[in-house]
């Protein structure tokens, strides 16, 4: 199916129009690791299977194999254009080259805002776990008053968005050893549950061919709540893009970033499909109401089928999944607010984009990141349903960046501009004849996905009182506001002031970096000087250096 390049070029970043700035430091399985870890396993399916099993019982496991299929099409049109492209804020930097200006600040826009928001969400994720371990980690309240979870959540979250700022701001070196580790820590608790769950099993496979009476009473019947219960395996399979954001720090990374996302998209279907599969087998009683409950889900069922040390034990390492989660979805914003700096795209930019002399990392970029993913764990301290609501926005919002990629790289199949023509400097990766057929479904998948994630369902944006029209219909508000408020701030301020600093532009005389259309795009880092025309742009004004 796939074609592999004869050769590969993984020349320094003046071929893309930068200086190389960053790190270079980051080995193979250190690139694996941070895709693994974004996507994390153990995070993933721990955090939302009492959402999923409350929804739709058993059979929403079914919702698994389904969101792989579908996430694998677009991991491979990434995996492609990571092969050409393994630069920092991957998903923008591939807009670039193949949609318009407003297009692809659109897509860099959007996931550096769903990033932000799933950094907070992915931190929430602490409460679901600690206080099982151990109820000290329940610092407000004991647990069973309505605010109690929320307030919790908020405190044990914050400490650790701090404590990944701390990290990341650090250096790159630091963040990916301590992710290596935890990953390695996963990968291996993974597998020891798979079979410590597998020797519990309690019941057959027939379980998930019975809808069990889930789905009575609603208008779609069982189909309509496994749509809502797809949320909690669309939560998973999404972050390996990661693996090339990282690219400017990753050693020969047009070979490297497009093998860590097939890599980390289908070891994480592999071994959280086997955890599900087992962990619903080896429940000793699914019509127990914790199994479905936030404080209980698959955390629950472990304790209640291992026992004592083995699944406290477990349980810790769920703990070191989240923690390595934080620090990947960090580390992905970071290198997005980053790459849209230097090409002077964001407010601030300059600023932003600033790299530590020494330790070589975007500190300031890591520092305004982690602020804000506390803005929105503040703002909704006091909502019992803060974790449903901000995983469904954080998604969406992928899901919608991932469409500005998918669907231009579609267009330009269609009109034979993809892939780019042979120009001395071949892609690490290639989907050959398979890739009209792949993109047509990363597409289609990826609509589909999102008209149903936003969809305001109750059971999600407003599941608990106040029962508000305004609250149900708060994931389409939001995202509608940040993606019309998104295109006018681009269309009417920064689109003309966009071009690369100069303290990020190549050398003059180095490889120029291709446009949309893989034509050179002149660079000069003469401050201030015009440096051509950005062939991304709708109107083509010229692009400047500030």
């Amino acid at each position: 199916m796939l074609e592999p390049s004869k050769s590969t070029d993984s020349s320094g970043m003046d071929e893309f129009g930068y200086a190389q700035t960053l790190d270079r430091s980051i080995g193979k399985f250190a690139s694996f690791a941070a895709g693994v870890s974004y996507i994390s396993i153990l995070t993933g399916v721990f955090q939302l299977f009492y959402f999923g099993f409350s929804m739709a019982g058993p059979a929403y496991a079914w919702s698994w194999p389904i969101v792989f299929v579908g996430q694998l099409m677009v991991a491979l049109c990434f995996a492609e254009l990571a092969g050409r492209y393994p630069v920092a804020g991957s998903v923008y930097n591939w807009a670039k080259r193949l949609a318009s200006g407003t297009s692809a600040w659109l897509a860099g826009w959007l996931l550096l805002l769903s990033s932000i928001v799933a950094l907070g969400s992915v931190a929430l994720a602490l409460q679901l776990t600690l206080p099982q371990l151990w109820s000290g980690f329940q610092l407000v309240g004991d647990g069973t008053g309505p605010l109690d979870f929320a307030i919790n959540g908020v405190l044990l979250a914050t400490i650790m968005i701090t404590i990944s700022t701390l990290i990341n701001a650090f250096g790159v070196k630091l963040m990916t050893r301590i992710n290596s580790i935890g990953v390695f820590v996963e990968l291996a608790a993974a597998v020891l549950l798979i079979l410590a769950l597998g020797w519990h099993v309690v019941r057959g496979p027939e379980v998930f061919f019975d809808t069990a009476g889930f789905g009575e009473g609603h208008d779609l019947g069982f189909f309509g709540v496994f749509l809502i219960g797809a949320m909690a395996s669309g939560y998973v399979m999404y972050g390996f893009d990661t693996a090339s954001s990282l690219g400017e720090e990753t050693k020969d990374p047009k070979r490297t970033a497009p093998k860590a996302i097939l890599r980390a998209v289908t070891a994480s279907f592999l071994l959280g499909g086997l955890i599900l599969l087992f962990g619903i087998l080896a429940a000793p009683d699914l019509s127990d109401p914790k199994v479905g409950a936030p404080d209980g889900g698959l955390q629950y069922v472990v304790l209640s089928v291992l026992g004592g040390p083995f699944g406290k034990a477990f349980l810790a390492c769920i703990v070191v999944a989240v923690v390595v989660c934080t620090l990947a979805v960090h580390a992905a914003a970071i290198r997005m607010m980053f790459a849209m700096a230097r090409d002077n795209n964001l407010p601030f930019s300059r600023q932003l984009s600033k790299v530590d002399p020494v330790r070589k990392t975007p500190a300031v970029a890591a520092i305004v990141i982690g602020i804000l993913a506390i803005i929105p764990l503040v703002v909704n301290v006091m909502q019992p349903a803060i974790f449903t609501i901000l995983s469904s926005i954080s998604i969406v919002l992928i899901y919608l960046s991932y469409l500005l990629v998918t669907v231009p790289m579609l267009r330009r199949r269609f009109v034979k501009k993809w892939p780019l023509p042979d120009d001395g400097s071949e892609a690490g990766f290639s989907l050959g004849k398979w890739g009209l057929p792949v993109n047509i479904l990363a597409v289609l998948w990826g609509g589909a996905m999102t008209l149903n994630l936003v969809w305001p369902r109750p059971e999600i944006y407003n599941s608990v009182p106040p029962f508000e029209w305004y609250l149900q219909w708060g994931g389409v508000l939001f995202v509608g506001t940040v993606t019309v408020g998104g295109a006018l701030l681009y269309r009417l301020k920064i689109r003309h002031q966009t071009g690369v600093l100069a303290e990020h532009a190549a050398p003059v005389g180095a490889h120029p970096s291709s446009g949309a259309a893989g034509q050179p795009l002149p660079v000069r880092a003469d401050g201030g000087a015009e440096i051509g025309l950005d062939p991304m742009e709708d109107d083509l004004e010229p692009q400047r250096v500030s």
